[in-house]
């Protein structure tokens, strides 16, 4: 009894943080940004997504991974259950128009991670060991000269990355093998710690290497089953995605037509699949080896796209042209349940293997954020050791325990951290435009004498 009262009283508080004055926050900055950069995100998407998987590394230039690598292990950590589980609560309670709302979120929060990361960069630093370290609480104390609100976001996210980006996750791969495959759950903990543990040792470079091969395999495993069902259904498009757009504006789908419900569900699942303003991507966009800020920026950027764009987007529209979501069904059950409906049992097989390898993805890209949090609070290796040890056993231990109170809480600090977080974007906006101004000054310029050189060959 006092547990049910406990799971009440803490999903209580994640409602209220994650209601809509911080979405309209999150939003409102992305919309600020958006116009104070003059619509960058349109102008420079093509570049920045050749920019992002270009075989040409800048191996100069200060950094410990490549622009891709980088850009992998912020995927890593965003592209998981969120991807898979988190539309389909969306469709369930928001409606068909909440795909719509996730992805207007998504444009406007490219130009909120492209701030994020041209900071992370801008005011990183060495650590004792020569490796790069940044992120919100770097800008926030060497920026905006608050290192209490540095301390702060620290503090969050180190704590959000024992529960988001990790034991719910592990907790959620165990859930999916022993459903699918009957193997214990305290079996697959124990596998998935042995796994991370051997990443981990190697850091931010093993890392880097791990994701840049598990990330673009498991998302072109996942898109290409999704493009199959989409492709092979095609009938069923049209009236899906204007069922989306209708459904946006008018809330029709959800019970008693509340529209409020519509966009604060797309909107919520969307930043929480993307995380765009909550400050965890730019602790990788801070180890990326880079001239200059907006070069990295502009491949962090791509990150949304890929997320939410692109991955949200097939998850979306084949649960509205599967219509099963007013069913019963929620979460990844739903979206196995509809894979399953037009693919047969190999659906359901494509959103389990997805699933796991998803969530094993953000345990790694999360690991990083942990270290690099408990780094700039105890300024010691001795921490990092101790907090690569504690979250290892973690992840087992999540694997096979009830974590309602632990996904609770890891909501509510997941929400939190992206308070001081936005309130550095606001404040050092001028910073992102000053520096994006020098970046693109020096773009003409190389794009200049790239002519000028074919001209003379």
């Amino acid at each position: 009894m006092e547990e049910s009262r406990l799971i009440q009283t803490i999903n209580e508080i994640s409602g209220f943080v994650w209601g809509p004055p911080l979405l309209i926050l999150l939003v409102g900055t992305g919309i600020y940004l958006t116009f104070r950069l003059a619509f960058l995100q349109f102008r420079t998407l093509p570049y920045a997504l050749k920019l992002a998987f270009s075989r040409k590394q800048d191996k100069s230039s200060e950094g410990d991974i490549s622009h891709f690598q980088s850009l992998m292990t912020a995927l890593a950590a965003t592209v998981g259950t969120g991807n898979i589980a988190g539309v389909a609560t969306a469709v369930v309670i928001g409606g068909p128009g909440a795909v719509f709302w996730m992805w207007l979120s998504a444009i406007f929060g490219m130009a909120t991670k492209y701030a994020e990361a041209i900071l992370a960069v801008k005011y990183r630093e060495k650590d004792k060991n020569g490796q790069m370290a940044g992120g919100p609480m770097y800008y926030l104390e060497k920026g905006l000269k608050m290192k209490w609100l540095g301390v702060t976001f620290a503090v969050l996210a180190a704590i959000a990355a024992f529960g988001i980006g990790n034991t719910v996750q592990s907790n959620s791969v165990a859930a999916v093998i022993e459903s699918n495959w009957g193997i214990n759950p305290w079996i697959t903990g124990i596998l998935l710690a042995i796994f991370t543990g051997l990443v981990l040792l190697g850091g931010i470079r093993s890392i880097g290497r791990a994701v840049a091969f598990i990330v673009p395999l498991m998302a072109l495993f996942y898109v290409g089953a999704g493009l199959i069902l989409i492709l092979g259904n095609v009938a069923l498009v049209p009236s899906a995605v204007a069922l989306i757009f209708s459904d946006a504006f008018t809330g029709q789908a959800v019970a008693g037509g509340a529209i409020g419900v519509v966009i604060q569900y797309g909107v919520a699942r969307g930043v929480f699949s993307n995380e765009a303003g909550l400050g965890s991507a730019p602790i990788a966009a801070a180890a990326a080896k880079t001239d200059y800020p907006g070069r990295q920026a502009l491949v962090s950027m791509t990150q949304v796209f890929i997320d939410t764009i692109i991955i949200c987007s097939i998850t979306g529209i084949a649960l509205v042209m599967g219509n099963l979501y007013t069913g019963g069904e929620t979460g990844a059950a739903l979206t196995s349940a509809t894979f399953e409906y037009f693919l047969g049992p190999a659906g359901a097989v494509v959103v389990a293997v997805g699933l796991v390898f998803f969530a094993y993805s953000t345990i790694l890209g999360w690991s990083y954020y942990g270290e690099k949090c408990f780094y700039y609070l105890f300024k010691s290796q001795t921490s990092i050791i101790v907090y690569r040890v504690l979250f290892v056993l973690a992840v087992a231990v999540g694997a096979g325990a009830s974590l309602d109170v632990v996904w609770g809480v890891a909501d509510i600090m997941n929400g939190l951290m992206a308070i001081p977080n936005l309130i550095g974007l606001l404040g050092l906006s001028g910073v992102v435009v000053a520096e994006t101004h020098r970046f693109l000054k020096q773009m003409r310029e190389e794009k200049a004498q790239s002519a000028g050189a074919r001209q003379e060959g």
